[in-house]
């Protein structure tokens, strides 16, 4: 049997992924803890890298039933290693689309995803010495950035604070006591909230608070602090520096809020001044208007014409397509990038026509 071998070539002779034209392939289903996988990702064509900041997110195309859904999961490896990417991910009980993937994700199987995006990045925020703090799978950015250093610069100065449930839910706890021995200025220090029976213990337990973080990063003061878990753990955290005095102008966090659902827009009269905007959606053969100061993210969804949207607030990047013609206003907060604005392309979720316009949907 004839199997094909792709010929070796350096990152210099090869082209970046993108997400306009490329698909990410799975290659591998890895266990991390109770309810967490870690999803590895190759180009589904060969000859492409991954270029992107550690810390930084995607947001996959789930082939959820009845319809797909939108998921937006921070990337767990490590830019300094482009040959693949990887998502950590735990299932909630009420979980659709990474439930999904835990039951049908397979390798060989390829998603539609876009990005990678964000700017909660040591890249984008350098400081001279780090606090990463995570709880939960808030872990990932964290782990991105701390691979990153290990290969960029091993000797940086981190420290390293996870809290969970349990021993059991630390994800990526052997490979962090690795890094720990082997990082000369790594310090590491986990909080779990309780034991199991029989299990043994002899780090902090309890929640997260001051006094905590004061014992495992005594020059805290001195660092420059990343943040990631869910809402009451990172206000807890905010709430403590800022309590200590801590310079929060060094303080950064990562959050993905629930979108909420926006009732279907129905264009009416209007007065004087604030008539509605034609918007004509090219590829689905159909027209809509679109109310004053609505988005046409809006206009689409009352017209019937569906645009992915993930995180509604102009971050994720998802709801990008191209402007045909006409004019829109747009507020975005990074999910979109200079040069894509150039060639035409808008964020459906935050673009409000300033005119009729046609748009590639």
């Amino acid at each position: 049997m004839n199997i094909a071998v792709n010929p070796y070539r350096h990152v210099d002779e090869m082209h970046p992924w993108s997400d306009r034209e490329h698909l990410l392939e799975c290659v591998a289903v890895t266990p991390e803890a109770p309810d967490v996988m870690t999803f590895t990702f190759k180009p589904n064509k060969p000859g492409l890298w991954f270029r992107y900041q550690p810390g930084q997110f995607v947001t996959l195309e789930i082939p959820a039933e009845p319809e797909p859904v939108m998921r937006t999961y921070t990337l767990s490896s490590s830019p300094s290693r482009p040959y693949t990417v990887a998502v950590t991910v735990k299932a909630q009980a009420e979980s659709i689309g990474t439930r999904w993937m835990f039951d049908n994700l397979k390798p060989g199987m390829a998603l539609k995803a876009f990005g990678p995006l964000g700017d909660f990045s040591y890249a984008r925020h350098p400081g001279k010495k780090y606090l990463f703090v995570s709880a939960g799978s808030g872990i990932t950015p964290m782990m991105s950035m701390t691979r990153d250093l290990s290969d960029r610069a091993p000797d940086s100065d981190i420290t390293f604070l996870n809290c969970a449930r349990s021993p059991d839910d630390i994800i990526f706890r052997w490979e962090l006591e690795a890094k720990a021995r082997d990082m000369p200025n790594f310090q590491l220090g986990f909080i779990i909230e309780q034991l199991g029976r029989g299990q043994l213990w002899s780090g902090l337990k309890g929640r997260i608070d001051k006094a905590k973080i004061a014992l495992l990063a005594p020059d805290f003061l001195e660092r420059t602090v990343f943040c990631c878990g869910p809402a009451p753990f990172m206000a807890t955290v905010r709430e403590a520096l800022e309590g200590a005095g801590f310079d929060m102008k060094n303080y950064h966090e990562e959050a993905f809020q629930p979108v909420k659902a926006e009732p279907l827009v129905v264009v009416a009269d209007y007065a004087d001044g604030e008539q509605p905007t034609k918007v004509k959606f090219a590829m689905s053969g159909k027209d809509g208007l679109c109310a004053p100061g609505h988005t046409v993210l809006q206009a689409a969804r009352a017209a019937g014409v569906r645009i992915g949207a993930a995180c509604e607030s102009g971050l994720c990047g998802t709801c990008k397509v191209m402007k045909l013609s006409g004019e829109v206003e747009m507020d975005h907060n990074g999910g979109i990038l200079d040069d894509e604005i150039d060639e035409g392309y808008i964020l459906a979720c935050c673009s409000r026509p300033k005119g009729d316009i046609e748009i590639e949907a």
